[in-house]
């Protein structure tokens, strides 16, 4: 083998490593958890932003290299919230997102007219509005047979309302 072919070659094989090794997946690990297993920093922030809840389950998320707490429980009124919670690597809990389902006839007429343009007109088997720290609104819609991913999403922010080409971050 030439040098200049030899170096060439390993440099290729450097950077497929490279590549390989950085490459984001989709892949989320999940891991089911008891309530007082929670880092306390995640019942803190929780408290702050609402207090009453109960947490009744949590859901440890690994998505990304980012790791979630999903904490569902009940506010004192009894209705059902879910707070998607990011962990700094200070161990800090931040608020990302709060959830709850609604059913189709709840979600503003706009929001779903831009659905069922996306959707060829199927109406959501699930709906999940998803209150964002930036002010928006996620609403994620689900289709029948495909309860793990929403089918697809729509925000709505600054009296915008968009149907999104690619996943909500959180």
């Amino acid at each position: 083998m030439t040098p200049t072919f030899k170096s060439c070659l390993t440099a290729a094989s450097l950077s497929l490593v490279t590549a390989c090794a950085t490459a984001a997946t989709n892949e989320v690990v999940i891991t089911e958890i008891a309530p007082d297993a929670l880092p306390p920093s995640v019942p803190q922030a929780i408290a702050a932003e609402r207090d009453g809840f109960t947490i009744e389950e949590v859901l440890r998320k690994v998505r990304d290299g980012r790791t979630y707490y999903d904490v569902e429980g009940e506010l004192a009124d009894g209705s059902d919230l879910e707070f998607d919670i990011l962990m700094g690597a200070d161990g800090s809990a931040e608020i990302v997102e709060i959830q709850r389902d609604l059913d189709w006839a709840d979600i503003p007429t706009e929001v779903r007219d831009a659905a069922l343009i996306a959707s060829d007109g199927e109406l959501p088997v699930r709906s999940i509005e998803s209150v964002q720290t930036d002010g928006s609104v996620i609403y994620e819609l689900f289709a029948e047979g495909q309860p793990a991913d929403p089918a697809y999403e729509v925000r709505v922010h600054a009296g915008e309302v968009e149907t999104l080409s690619e996943r909500w971050i959180h």
